[in-house]
C-alpha cells in the first residue's frame, strides 16, 4: 500500500505503533513516562485478558466433551482465574459472574 494512501485510510493500522516516542504527543517528562507506562501496562492488560478468554474456551471445550466430571474440574480451575482477572479490573466483576454463571449453566445441563 502506498504511503500517501495509508495515511488518509482511518482504518488503517500498519502506521499505528505501540512506540510512545514516535508519536511525538507527550511534551513533558511526566507525559513521556505515562506514555511509557501506558505502552507496558497495555501489553500486560492484553495478556491477561488472553488468559481469560483461553480459561473459558477450555471449559466450553470441555463441556463439548460431554463428560461432566472433567468439566467440573475445568471449571474449578477457570473460576480462580476468571476470578482473579476480575479483581485487577481486566474484566468487570458483572461479566466475570455472567460468564461464570452461563459456564455453570452448561455443565449442570449435561
Amino acid at each position: 500500500m502506498h504511503l500517501a494512501i495509508a495515511r488518509r485510510c482511518p482504518y488503517n493500522h500498519a502506521l499505528s505503533t505501540t512506540n510512545p516516542e514516535d508519536k511525538n504527543m507527550a511534551n513533558s517528562a511526566q507525559a513521556r513516562k505515562r506514555a511509557r507506562q501506558a505502552v507496558d501496562r497495555r501489553a500486560l492488560n492484553m495478556s491477561q485478558r488472553s488468559t481469560l478468554r483461553t480459561a473459558i474456551k477450555k471449559v466450553r471445550k470441555a463441556i463439548e466433551g460431554g463428560d461432566k466430571a472433567a468439566a467440573q474440574a475445568v471449571f474449578q480451575q477457570s473460576m480462580s482465574v476468571i476470578d482473579s482477572i476480575a479483581d485487577k479490573g481486566i474484566c468487570h466483576k458483572n461479566t466475570a459472574a455472567r460468564n461464570k454463571s452461563r459456564l455453570s449453566a452448561a455443565i449442570k445441563a449435561l
